[in-house]
């Protein structure tokens, strides 16, 4: 080096320091690269499992009457199904078609051939017309999985009490309960838990829902566990997995799963917590949130196991889209949306 320029050598730490450091951010971002299959060319997926349907699609039994009192339609031939119970089964991933309770029974059977499962709703009507095709689907539900063909059904507080007074035979199975919008917990006479829908929960929120208040309860009737052991017919198909308190203190089963059959009843409205917003005591919190999801991706994953392939345009035709929903939330105390079917 020159030594006519000393100040050279005092810059070389500083160039050496620089050389060392990484070159400065221009605020794009770094570029990451991905691995590619075999080290050439793009990175390819795995086709997907065939065994496992992407596309199921979920009947729900349409319920007599508007939604909201009659207030928007009071014909003796309406039905309707809360938008809250096909946002619900949509929010894991499955389309809906709608199973109008009162349409002739080949129409019925036209649509069951589409479906993947089945949803039971709440609601008040115990018996006629709309208990007769309850008991149509529901022995449909049992044929499908006798014949090795898995197609689950999940039923919510009427739908279980239904599936109850079919199953042990005794339409005076139901004791009545205090348990009208009311927020509860969830108890676990046993925490044997494996293979149903609460093997999903971590230890933390099977904690928190056992003492928090994160499930949505609205009605009159139920069956105590008392009764419900009792009952051989009962206490043979189905699991008790959690019971809950009425305002009482009355315990009723909350929760129940069959032991042979991919069926899951629940006393409450796991649909709630996203959906409906009437009534203040419905929780809207993170968790409640996350138990409604729960339910609602254990329910479709299980009918992803179903095999039918029903053809694309007969599911178009028959999809829940080709109704509107009617907003009911200045009508009805219980729906902010339903659809209506006369």
């Amino acid at each position: 080096m020159d030594s006519r320029c000393p100040h050279l050598l005092l810059l070389l730490p500083l160039l050496l320091l620089a050389a060392l450091l990484p070159p400065p951010s221009s605020g794009v971002p770094e570029v990451i690269w991905l691995p590619t299959s075999g080290g050439a060319g793009p990175l390819s997926c795995a086709p997907p499992d065939p065994a496992v349907y992407d596309r199921p699609v979920i009947g729900i039994v349409s319920h007599p009457g508007d939604g909201a009192g009659g207030r928007i339609s009071n014909t003796t031939a309406t039905s309707y199904i809360g938008a809250s119970y096909v946002k619900f089964v949509e929010a894991a991933g499955s389309r809906v078609i709608p199973l109008v309770y009162n349409e002739p029974e080949d129409r019925l059977l036209e649509k069951l051939s589409l479906l993947n499962g089945v949803l039971f709703t709440g609601g008040s009507e115990k018996e006629g017309v709309y208990f007769d095709t309850i008991k149509r689907v529901f022995q449909y539900v049992l044929d499908k999985n006798d014949a090795g063909e898995p197609f689950p059904l999940f039923a919510q507080c009427l739908g279980f009490e239904l599936v109850s007074m079919i199953v042990s035979k005794d339409n005076n199975i139901l004791e009545a309960f205090d348990a009208q919008d009311q927020a509860s917990t969830l108890q676990f006479p046993s925490y044997a838990l494996e293979g149903s829908v609460f093997q999903r929960f971590d230890t933390d929120l099977i904690k928190k829902v056992s003492t928090n208040c994160l499930v949505m309860q609205n009605h009159r009737y139920g069956i105590s566990p008392r009764r419900y052991r009792e009952n051989d017919a009962l206490s043979s198909f189905f699991k008790i997995l959690t019971t809950s308190p009425d305002e009482n203190g009355k315990v009723y089963v909350s929760t129940v799963q069959a032991n042979n059959y991919p069926i899951t009843c629940t006393q409450w409205h796991p649909e709630k917590a996203i959906f409906e917003w009437r009534k203040p005591m419905i929780p809207h919190s993170e968790d409640a949130v996350q138990v409604t999801q729960h339910f609602a991706n254990h329910f479709i994953s299980q009918a992803r196991k179903s095999p039918n392939r029903p053809p694309a345009d007969k599911v178009l035709d028959n999809l829940i889209y080709n109704y509107s929903p009617t907003f009911t939330g200045k009508k009805s105390k219980s729906f902010e949306e339903v659809y209506i079917f006369s």
